[in-house]
């Protein structure tokens, strides 16, 4: 008995049945780099956007922004603007990166990548540190070039937040 596919199997095969073999291959693997890309991304939000960690996941010409927060040019000034931010603003975080979805351009050589954003963090707040929450969605490009997947643009789109009440009850290092 043959099983039946979903619209969205259908459109895919039908956008990829011209590709070689090779080719869709190509894509296979680079869906999981990009899917690594965002974790890695999260996992350096986590430690207080390391610039070790953050730095490398972006193309020399990349843009990160986020309403409220900043807009930053170049893989550099994303490290240490994202560093900045931690520094005074966000003491401590969890970062659940969630469905990422890639769309590769016809050439696969350039992807849209979108996700959903889950936060736990402290903030810095005037009355000293606020357990907060946060949700929304980041909207991406990734780009191949010399062997390697980067960002060469990730917005963060947040539309909802919170006060955490009773505050988080966890194990923080705020030093991290």
């Amino acid at each position: 008995m043959a099983r039946s596919q979903p619209d969205g199997d259908r459109l895919t095969m039908a956008r990829t049945a011209h590709l070689s073999v090779e080719e869709r291959l190509f894509r296979i693997e680079a869906r999981q780099e990009i899917e690594d890309l965002v974790a890695r991304y999260g996992h350096g939000a986590d430690r207080k956007n390391d610039p070790a960690i953050m730095q490398p996941l972006f193309h020399a010409d990349a843009i990160w922004s986020a309403e409220g927060f900043a807009t930053f040019h170049g893989s550099d000034a994303i490290a240490e603007g994202l560093a900045r931010i931690a520094a005074e603003a966000v003491l401590w975080s969890i970062h659940y990166m969630v469905a990422p979805y890639v769309e590769f351009a016809e050439d696969g050589r350039s992807a849209r990548c979108r996700w959903y954003l889950w936060e736990l963090s402290t903030m810095a707040g005037d009355s000293g540190p606020e357990d907060r929450w946060l949700g929304g969605w980041y909207d991406s490009v990734a780009r191949y070039e010399e062997e390697e997947w980067k960002f060469a643009s990730v917005k963060l789109d947040l539309r909802i937040q919170g006060v955490a009440t009773p505050p988080w009850m966890v194990k923080k290092a705020f030093d991290q």
